[in-house]
């Protein structure tokens, strides 16, 4: 079963979508990208030192590196202010805002379905330990 909405196995695909598709996936399954959608869509424009506070546990370095690949997708905008010492902030796009949207339907997902994945875990757990 395929992902993929009206999928026809007859219809070839575009090989640039397929590896745009591998591509996202790789990337918003990284969980900084993950995070730091998460932290601009809930906080607006927020600046480097913000990000990295509101991202338990990121260093300054993959926080930048996270925020200039999020900026090369087309997911963010950085903004430089020309005041001193510089202020740059960082504000999701449109394309940013509804990947964001698109993520939501896992988090909805995960809501509605935790107490079935608690149980299986613990069925197979107690299987492969018991």
């Amino acid at each position: 079963m395929s992902a993929r909405s009206g999928y026809d196995p007859s219809i070839p695909v575009d090989p640039r979508v397929e590896a745009l598709v591998n591509d996202v996936i790789g990337r918003v399954a990284d969980k900084w990208t993950m995070l730091v959608l998460e932290e601009l869509e809930q906080g607006g424009e927020l600046r480097f030192t913000q990000i990295g506070k509101r991202v338990p546990g990121i260093s300054q370095k993959m926080l930048t590196q996270t925020l200039r690949q999020m900026e090369r997708d087309g997911l963010l905008i950085r903004t430089v202010h020309p005041v001193v010492p510089p202020k740059v902030e960082y504000r999701l796009t449109p394309l940013g805002n509804t990947l964001s949207e698109a993520f939501c339907g896992v988090w909805t997902w995960a809501e509605g379905n935790l107490d079935a994945i608690e149980a299986a875990r613990a069925a197979f757990d107690a299987k492969v330990t018991g």
